[in-house]
């Protein structure tokens, strides 16, 4: 088993995630690897999807056959893919979204766009369910959660193995759709080290690694500044994390040299306890992570150790992500401004309810209570009007039917002229929604593998 670290660097946390993350994560990388120990492999890996972010490609997919994965892919990647190709970091990313094939082209032609010599590119495939047995299991799961006909995507959230087994192959790049987040780093670490896929107190560790990472900027200070309370230097600039990984799995976090932010035992321990429901089960298709008994300490500026995280046997099912068509989404905003300000806004919002009685309608005053507010309406009427000088109105509702959702937003143009004194800046909006249902299905029902794509299919 090799005894050297891993380094693997994080360029973006979410679609939509900042374009010049990877400049000095990859600097940086290629400094350490300069003066590191022989034989020392680094990996910059790229996490940019969210719960509903394969639907949307999916929607993109079908407006467009070669959509579907990460728009930002190309500025996101191509000013770092000839350094990274010329200097052996290899790449893994979830950004083939609902349409890897067409990921892994586009890397293909980038390369051939820099002059760089044609790269292994891999794509891992087993996560959409859509035109596999495994899609026939779900109507007996879901029953009434899931309309016939209306199913947009389909995902199981699979694991490192196929990361692992793509590197091992050779690829320089692997192109992956809905990884499990952090197996983008547990893919890596098993394909480094050679740990065996039951070893799980090493897996634990990795997989907790991949989570500090798998939010981007998140462990280095951005999400988590609160000025006065918790300041952040140089958030404008804020850096990206860089993970040094050893042969049992022990994690130090860091970020990229000469970037704002901050590594804290603070933001680490935000960071591993973001989205965990049991700090003792941690589950993820490759193990159950237990960080009960983790400790984090200073092992200099900018880094922190983490250590105490195990694991335990992983979970016998995948996790399944469903999306499906739900209807439209009406919204609609309208400003008011002075003295009783908000006593309008309110009056302009039972004015819609009036007008509205077939519509379920949620209104929310922006600056007064819209975040705790609710879609019944309940907090809003409970609420005393507090005087404010400067309210926003904005009002939602959903429906099957698209034709009985326009009206919401005629309803608030109108209130130009038919509504309350003062009312300005009305914007309206309507948008397909995309309901969410999840669900487990047994390992063995999800087939997952790897497929390199050549130059030739570019």
């Amino acid at each position: 088993m090799p005894s050297i670290p891993l380094l693997i660097g994080c360029a973006a946390g979410f679609s939509g995630d900042r374009t010049d993350a990877a400049g000095p994560v990859v600097d940086t990388l290629i400094d350490r690897l300069s003066h590191g120990p022989a034989g020392q492999r680094a990996f910059l890996i790229f996490e940019t999807l969210a719960e509903r972010t394969l639907a949307l490609a999916q929607l993109r997919r079908r407006a467009d056959p070669l959509a579907g994965y990460e728009p930002l892919l190309y500025p996101m990647l191509r000013p770092v893919l000839a350094r990274c190709l010329a200097h052996g970091i290899r790449i893994v990313g979830n950004f083939g979204a609902a349409h890897p094939e067409a990921a892994a082209r586009r890397v293909l032609q980038m390369a051939a766009e820099l002059g760089a010599p044609p790269p292994k590119v891999a794509v891992v495939w087993g996560d959409d369910l859509r035109g596999t047995p495994a899609m026939d299991l779900l109507p007996g799961v879901l029953g009434d959660q899931l309309r016939a006909g209306s199913v947009v995507s389909a995902n199981a959230y699979i694991g490192a193995a196929p990361i692992a087994a793509a590197l091992d192959a050779g690829a320089d790049v692997v192109v992956c759709g809905r990884v499990s987040d952090p197996s983008l780093a547990v893919g890596p670490a098993l394909h480094h080290f050679g740990w065996a896929a039951d070893d799980w107190q090493r897996l634990g560790r990795a997989t907790m690694a991949g989570h500090l990472l798998e939010c981007g900027a998140q462990v280095c200070g951005g999400y988590f500044a609160d000025p006065g309370y918790k300041d952040v230097p140089g958030l404008a600039e804020v850096g990206f994390p860089i993970a040094e990984i050893d042969a049992d799995g022990l994690c130090t976090i860091g970020k990229a040299d000469a970037t704002g932010g901050c590594v804290t035992t603070a933001t680490v321990k935000e960071q591993l306890l973001y989205e965990v429901h049991d700090p003792s089960a941690y589950l993820t298709p490759d193990v159950t992570a237990d960080i009960s008994g983790v400790a984090v300490e200073s092992a200099g500026p900018d880094r922190i150790a983490v250590r105490g995280i195990t694991g335990h046997a992983r979970p016998t099912h995948y996790k399944v992500n469903v999306c499906h068509e739900g209807g439209w989404l009406a919204e609609g905003e309208i400003s008011y401004a002075g003295p009783r300000a908000e006593a309008r806004a309110r009056l302009a919002a039972d004015v819609l309810r009036r007008r509205l009685p077939g519509l379920q309608m949620r209104a929310d005053l922006i600056g007064v209570t819209s975040i705790l507010g609710d879609d019944a309406g309940r907090l809003l009427a409970a609420t005393p009007d507090s005087g404010s000088r400067d309210v926003r109105l904005r009002v939602a509702a959903t429906h099957a039917d698209r034709s009985v959702a326009e009206q919401l937003g005629r309803e608030v143009t109108a209130l130009y002229t038919c509504g309350p004194a003062g009312g300005g800046g009305v914007g309206t909006a309507l948008t397909a929604r995309l309901n969410t249902v999840s669900c487990l299905l047994p390992r063995d029902a999800v087939r997952t593998g790897f497929t390199f794509i050549t130059g030739e299919s570019a």
